[in-house]
């Protein structure tokens, strides 16, 4: 687990051992948060993998950038597991992997794993994450276009389509 040095931070929330938090620039394992997320207590796994696109709004992307503020952006991981586990309080684990660094279109940007008893659980914890996550979470993007120019986009500010 990446965690800010705790001597300069104050954890609202600590982490739970069952849980596993990450920002790295090295790419993110699929397998590697599905097995993060094995419990034996799990009926089922949901892992959401954000992918980068090769377009935003029909404008030509070419690649993307982030950036995190990272001690904040760990801050808002821990809470969004707090928060998961006050709602569904059988939850058995929660991943947030986010990558940061320079990345081709295909690559995977983000990963959130939530393991629960039940599928409809996970599910419904699995969507709050991701979105929470989108709107709270220090992470800037920047899209590089087909014709050359740039533009830095907080995620926040991505809207939520149903």
């Amino acid at each position: 687990m990446n965690l800010p040095n705790s001597n300069t931070f104050t954890f609202t929330h600590k982490p739970r051992p069952e849980d596993n938090f990450a920002i790295n620039f090295a790419p993110l394992s699929l397998s590697e948060v599905y097995n993060l997320a094995q419990d034996p207590a799990n009926g089922a796994i949901v892992v959401m993998s954000g992918t980068v696109r090769n377009q935003t709004d029909g404008i030509p992307v070419i690649s993307l950038e982030y950036q995190a503020y990272e001690p904040m952006a760990f801050q808002v991981f821990y809470q969004i597991a707090a928060d998961i586990r006050q709602r569904w309080t059988d939850t058995n684990c929660v991943i947030i992997h986010h990558r940061i660094g320079h990345l081709k279109i295909g690559e995977i940007s983000v990963l959130v794993a939530v393991g629960c008893p039940h599928r409809s659980e996970a599910f419904a914890a699995c969507r709050y994450a991701i979105d929470t996550l989108k709107h709270n979470a220090p992470i800037w993007k920047k899209e590089h276009y087909g014709d050359g120019s740039s533009n830095w986009v907080s995620i926040g500010a991505c809207e939520v389509r149903e």
